[in-house]
């Protein structure tokens, strides 16, 4: 299975095995099923409603489905101090550190780096592997798939946060747990998934 979000909105990309029967579903036909397609099919779609989209090879559906689209990696994380956790305001929007993975780096310095370079504090230290999220979107009327491997991360420092401006974050700041958490249905689709994977991690 692929999760995807396409306009902030899950898109399973499935086998007729997984095909669970609460929630919208169409069939993927080379010969007519292009990823426009799928967009128009995309209301009523929320986040604990996705569209399933049924297919005979998975990975070859979800390989033409985004083909010719740029292709980016991104880390990023929860960061999480005795101050609470680290949240950004992007767009107007809580949202969560991230960013794209240079040449030659590991995934688990990005998401160090960008954690850095975004927020305004330095070393912060992995703990676990959260998941994966894939989405998409336009950049300069060009279609791009991202995907962002997210860390839990600890940080026992007292700097002072100082919000990356010019990539368009307003605010950082400290949060509860009980505020990350109210981000759900409020933030970017792919945030959705992070904080129900970090929740179930949690409890476990």
């Amino acid at each position: 299975m692929y999760k995807v979000f396409i306009d902030h909105r899950p898109v399973l990309f499935i086998s007729k095995e997984e095909l669970s029967t609460k929630y919208k579903s169409i069939s993927w036909d080379e010969s007519n099923l292009t990823f426009k397609k799928i967009e128009k099919k995309l209301e009523g779609i929320d986040i604990d409603s996705p569209l399933q989209v049924i297919c005979e090879d998975v990975k070859a559906a979800y390989r033409d489905c985004f083909l010719g689209f740029k292709k980016i990696t991104a880390g990023g994380g929860i960061v999480e101090s005795e101050h609470g956790f680290l949240l950004i305001k992007r767009k107007g929007m809580w949202d969560l550190p991230k960013g794209k993975k240079d040449k030659g780096e590991e995934i688990e310095q990005t998401a160090i780096r960008e954690i850095e370079e975004e927020c305004g504090i330095t070393s912060p230290t992995i703990n676990q592997f959260i998941c994966k999220t894939i989405h998409s979107y336009s950049y300069k009327n060009n279609p791009v798939l991202k995907k962002t491997h997210w860390f839990h991360m600890s940080y026992a420092g007292n700097e002072e946060l100082i919000p990356q401006r010019d990539e368009g974050i307003t605010k950082v700041g400290w949060k509860s747990y009980k505020k990350m958490m109210s981000m759900r249905g409020k933030t970017f689709g792919s945030i959705n998934e992070v904080l129900d994977q970090f929740k179930e991690r949690k409890t476990q």
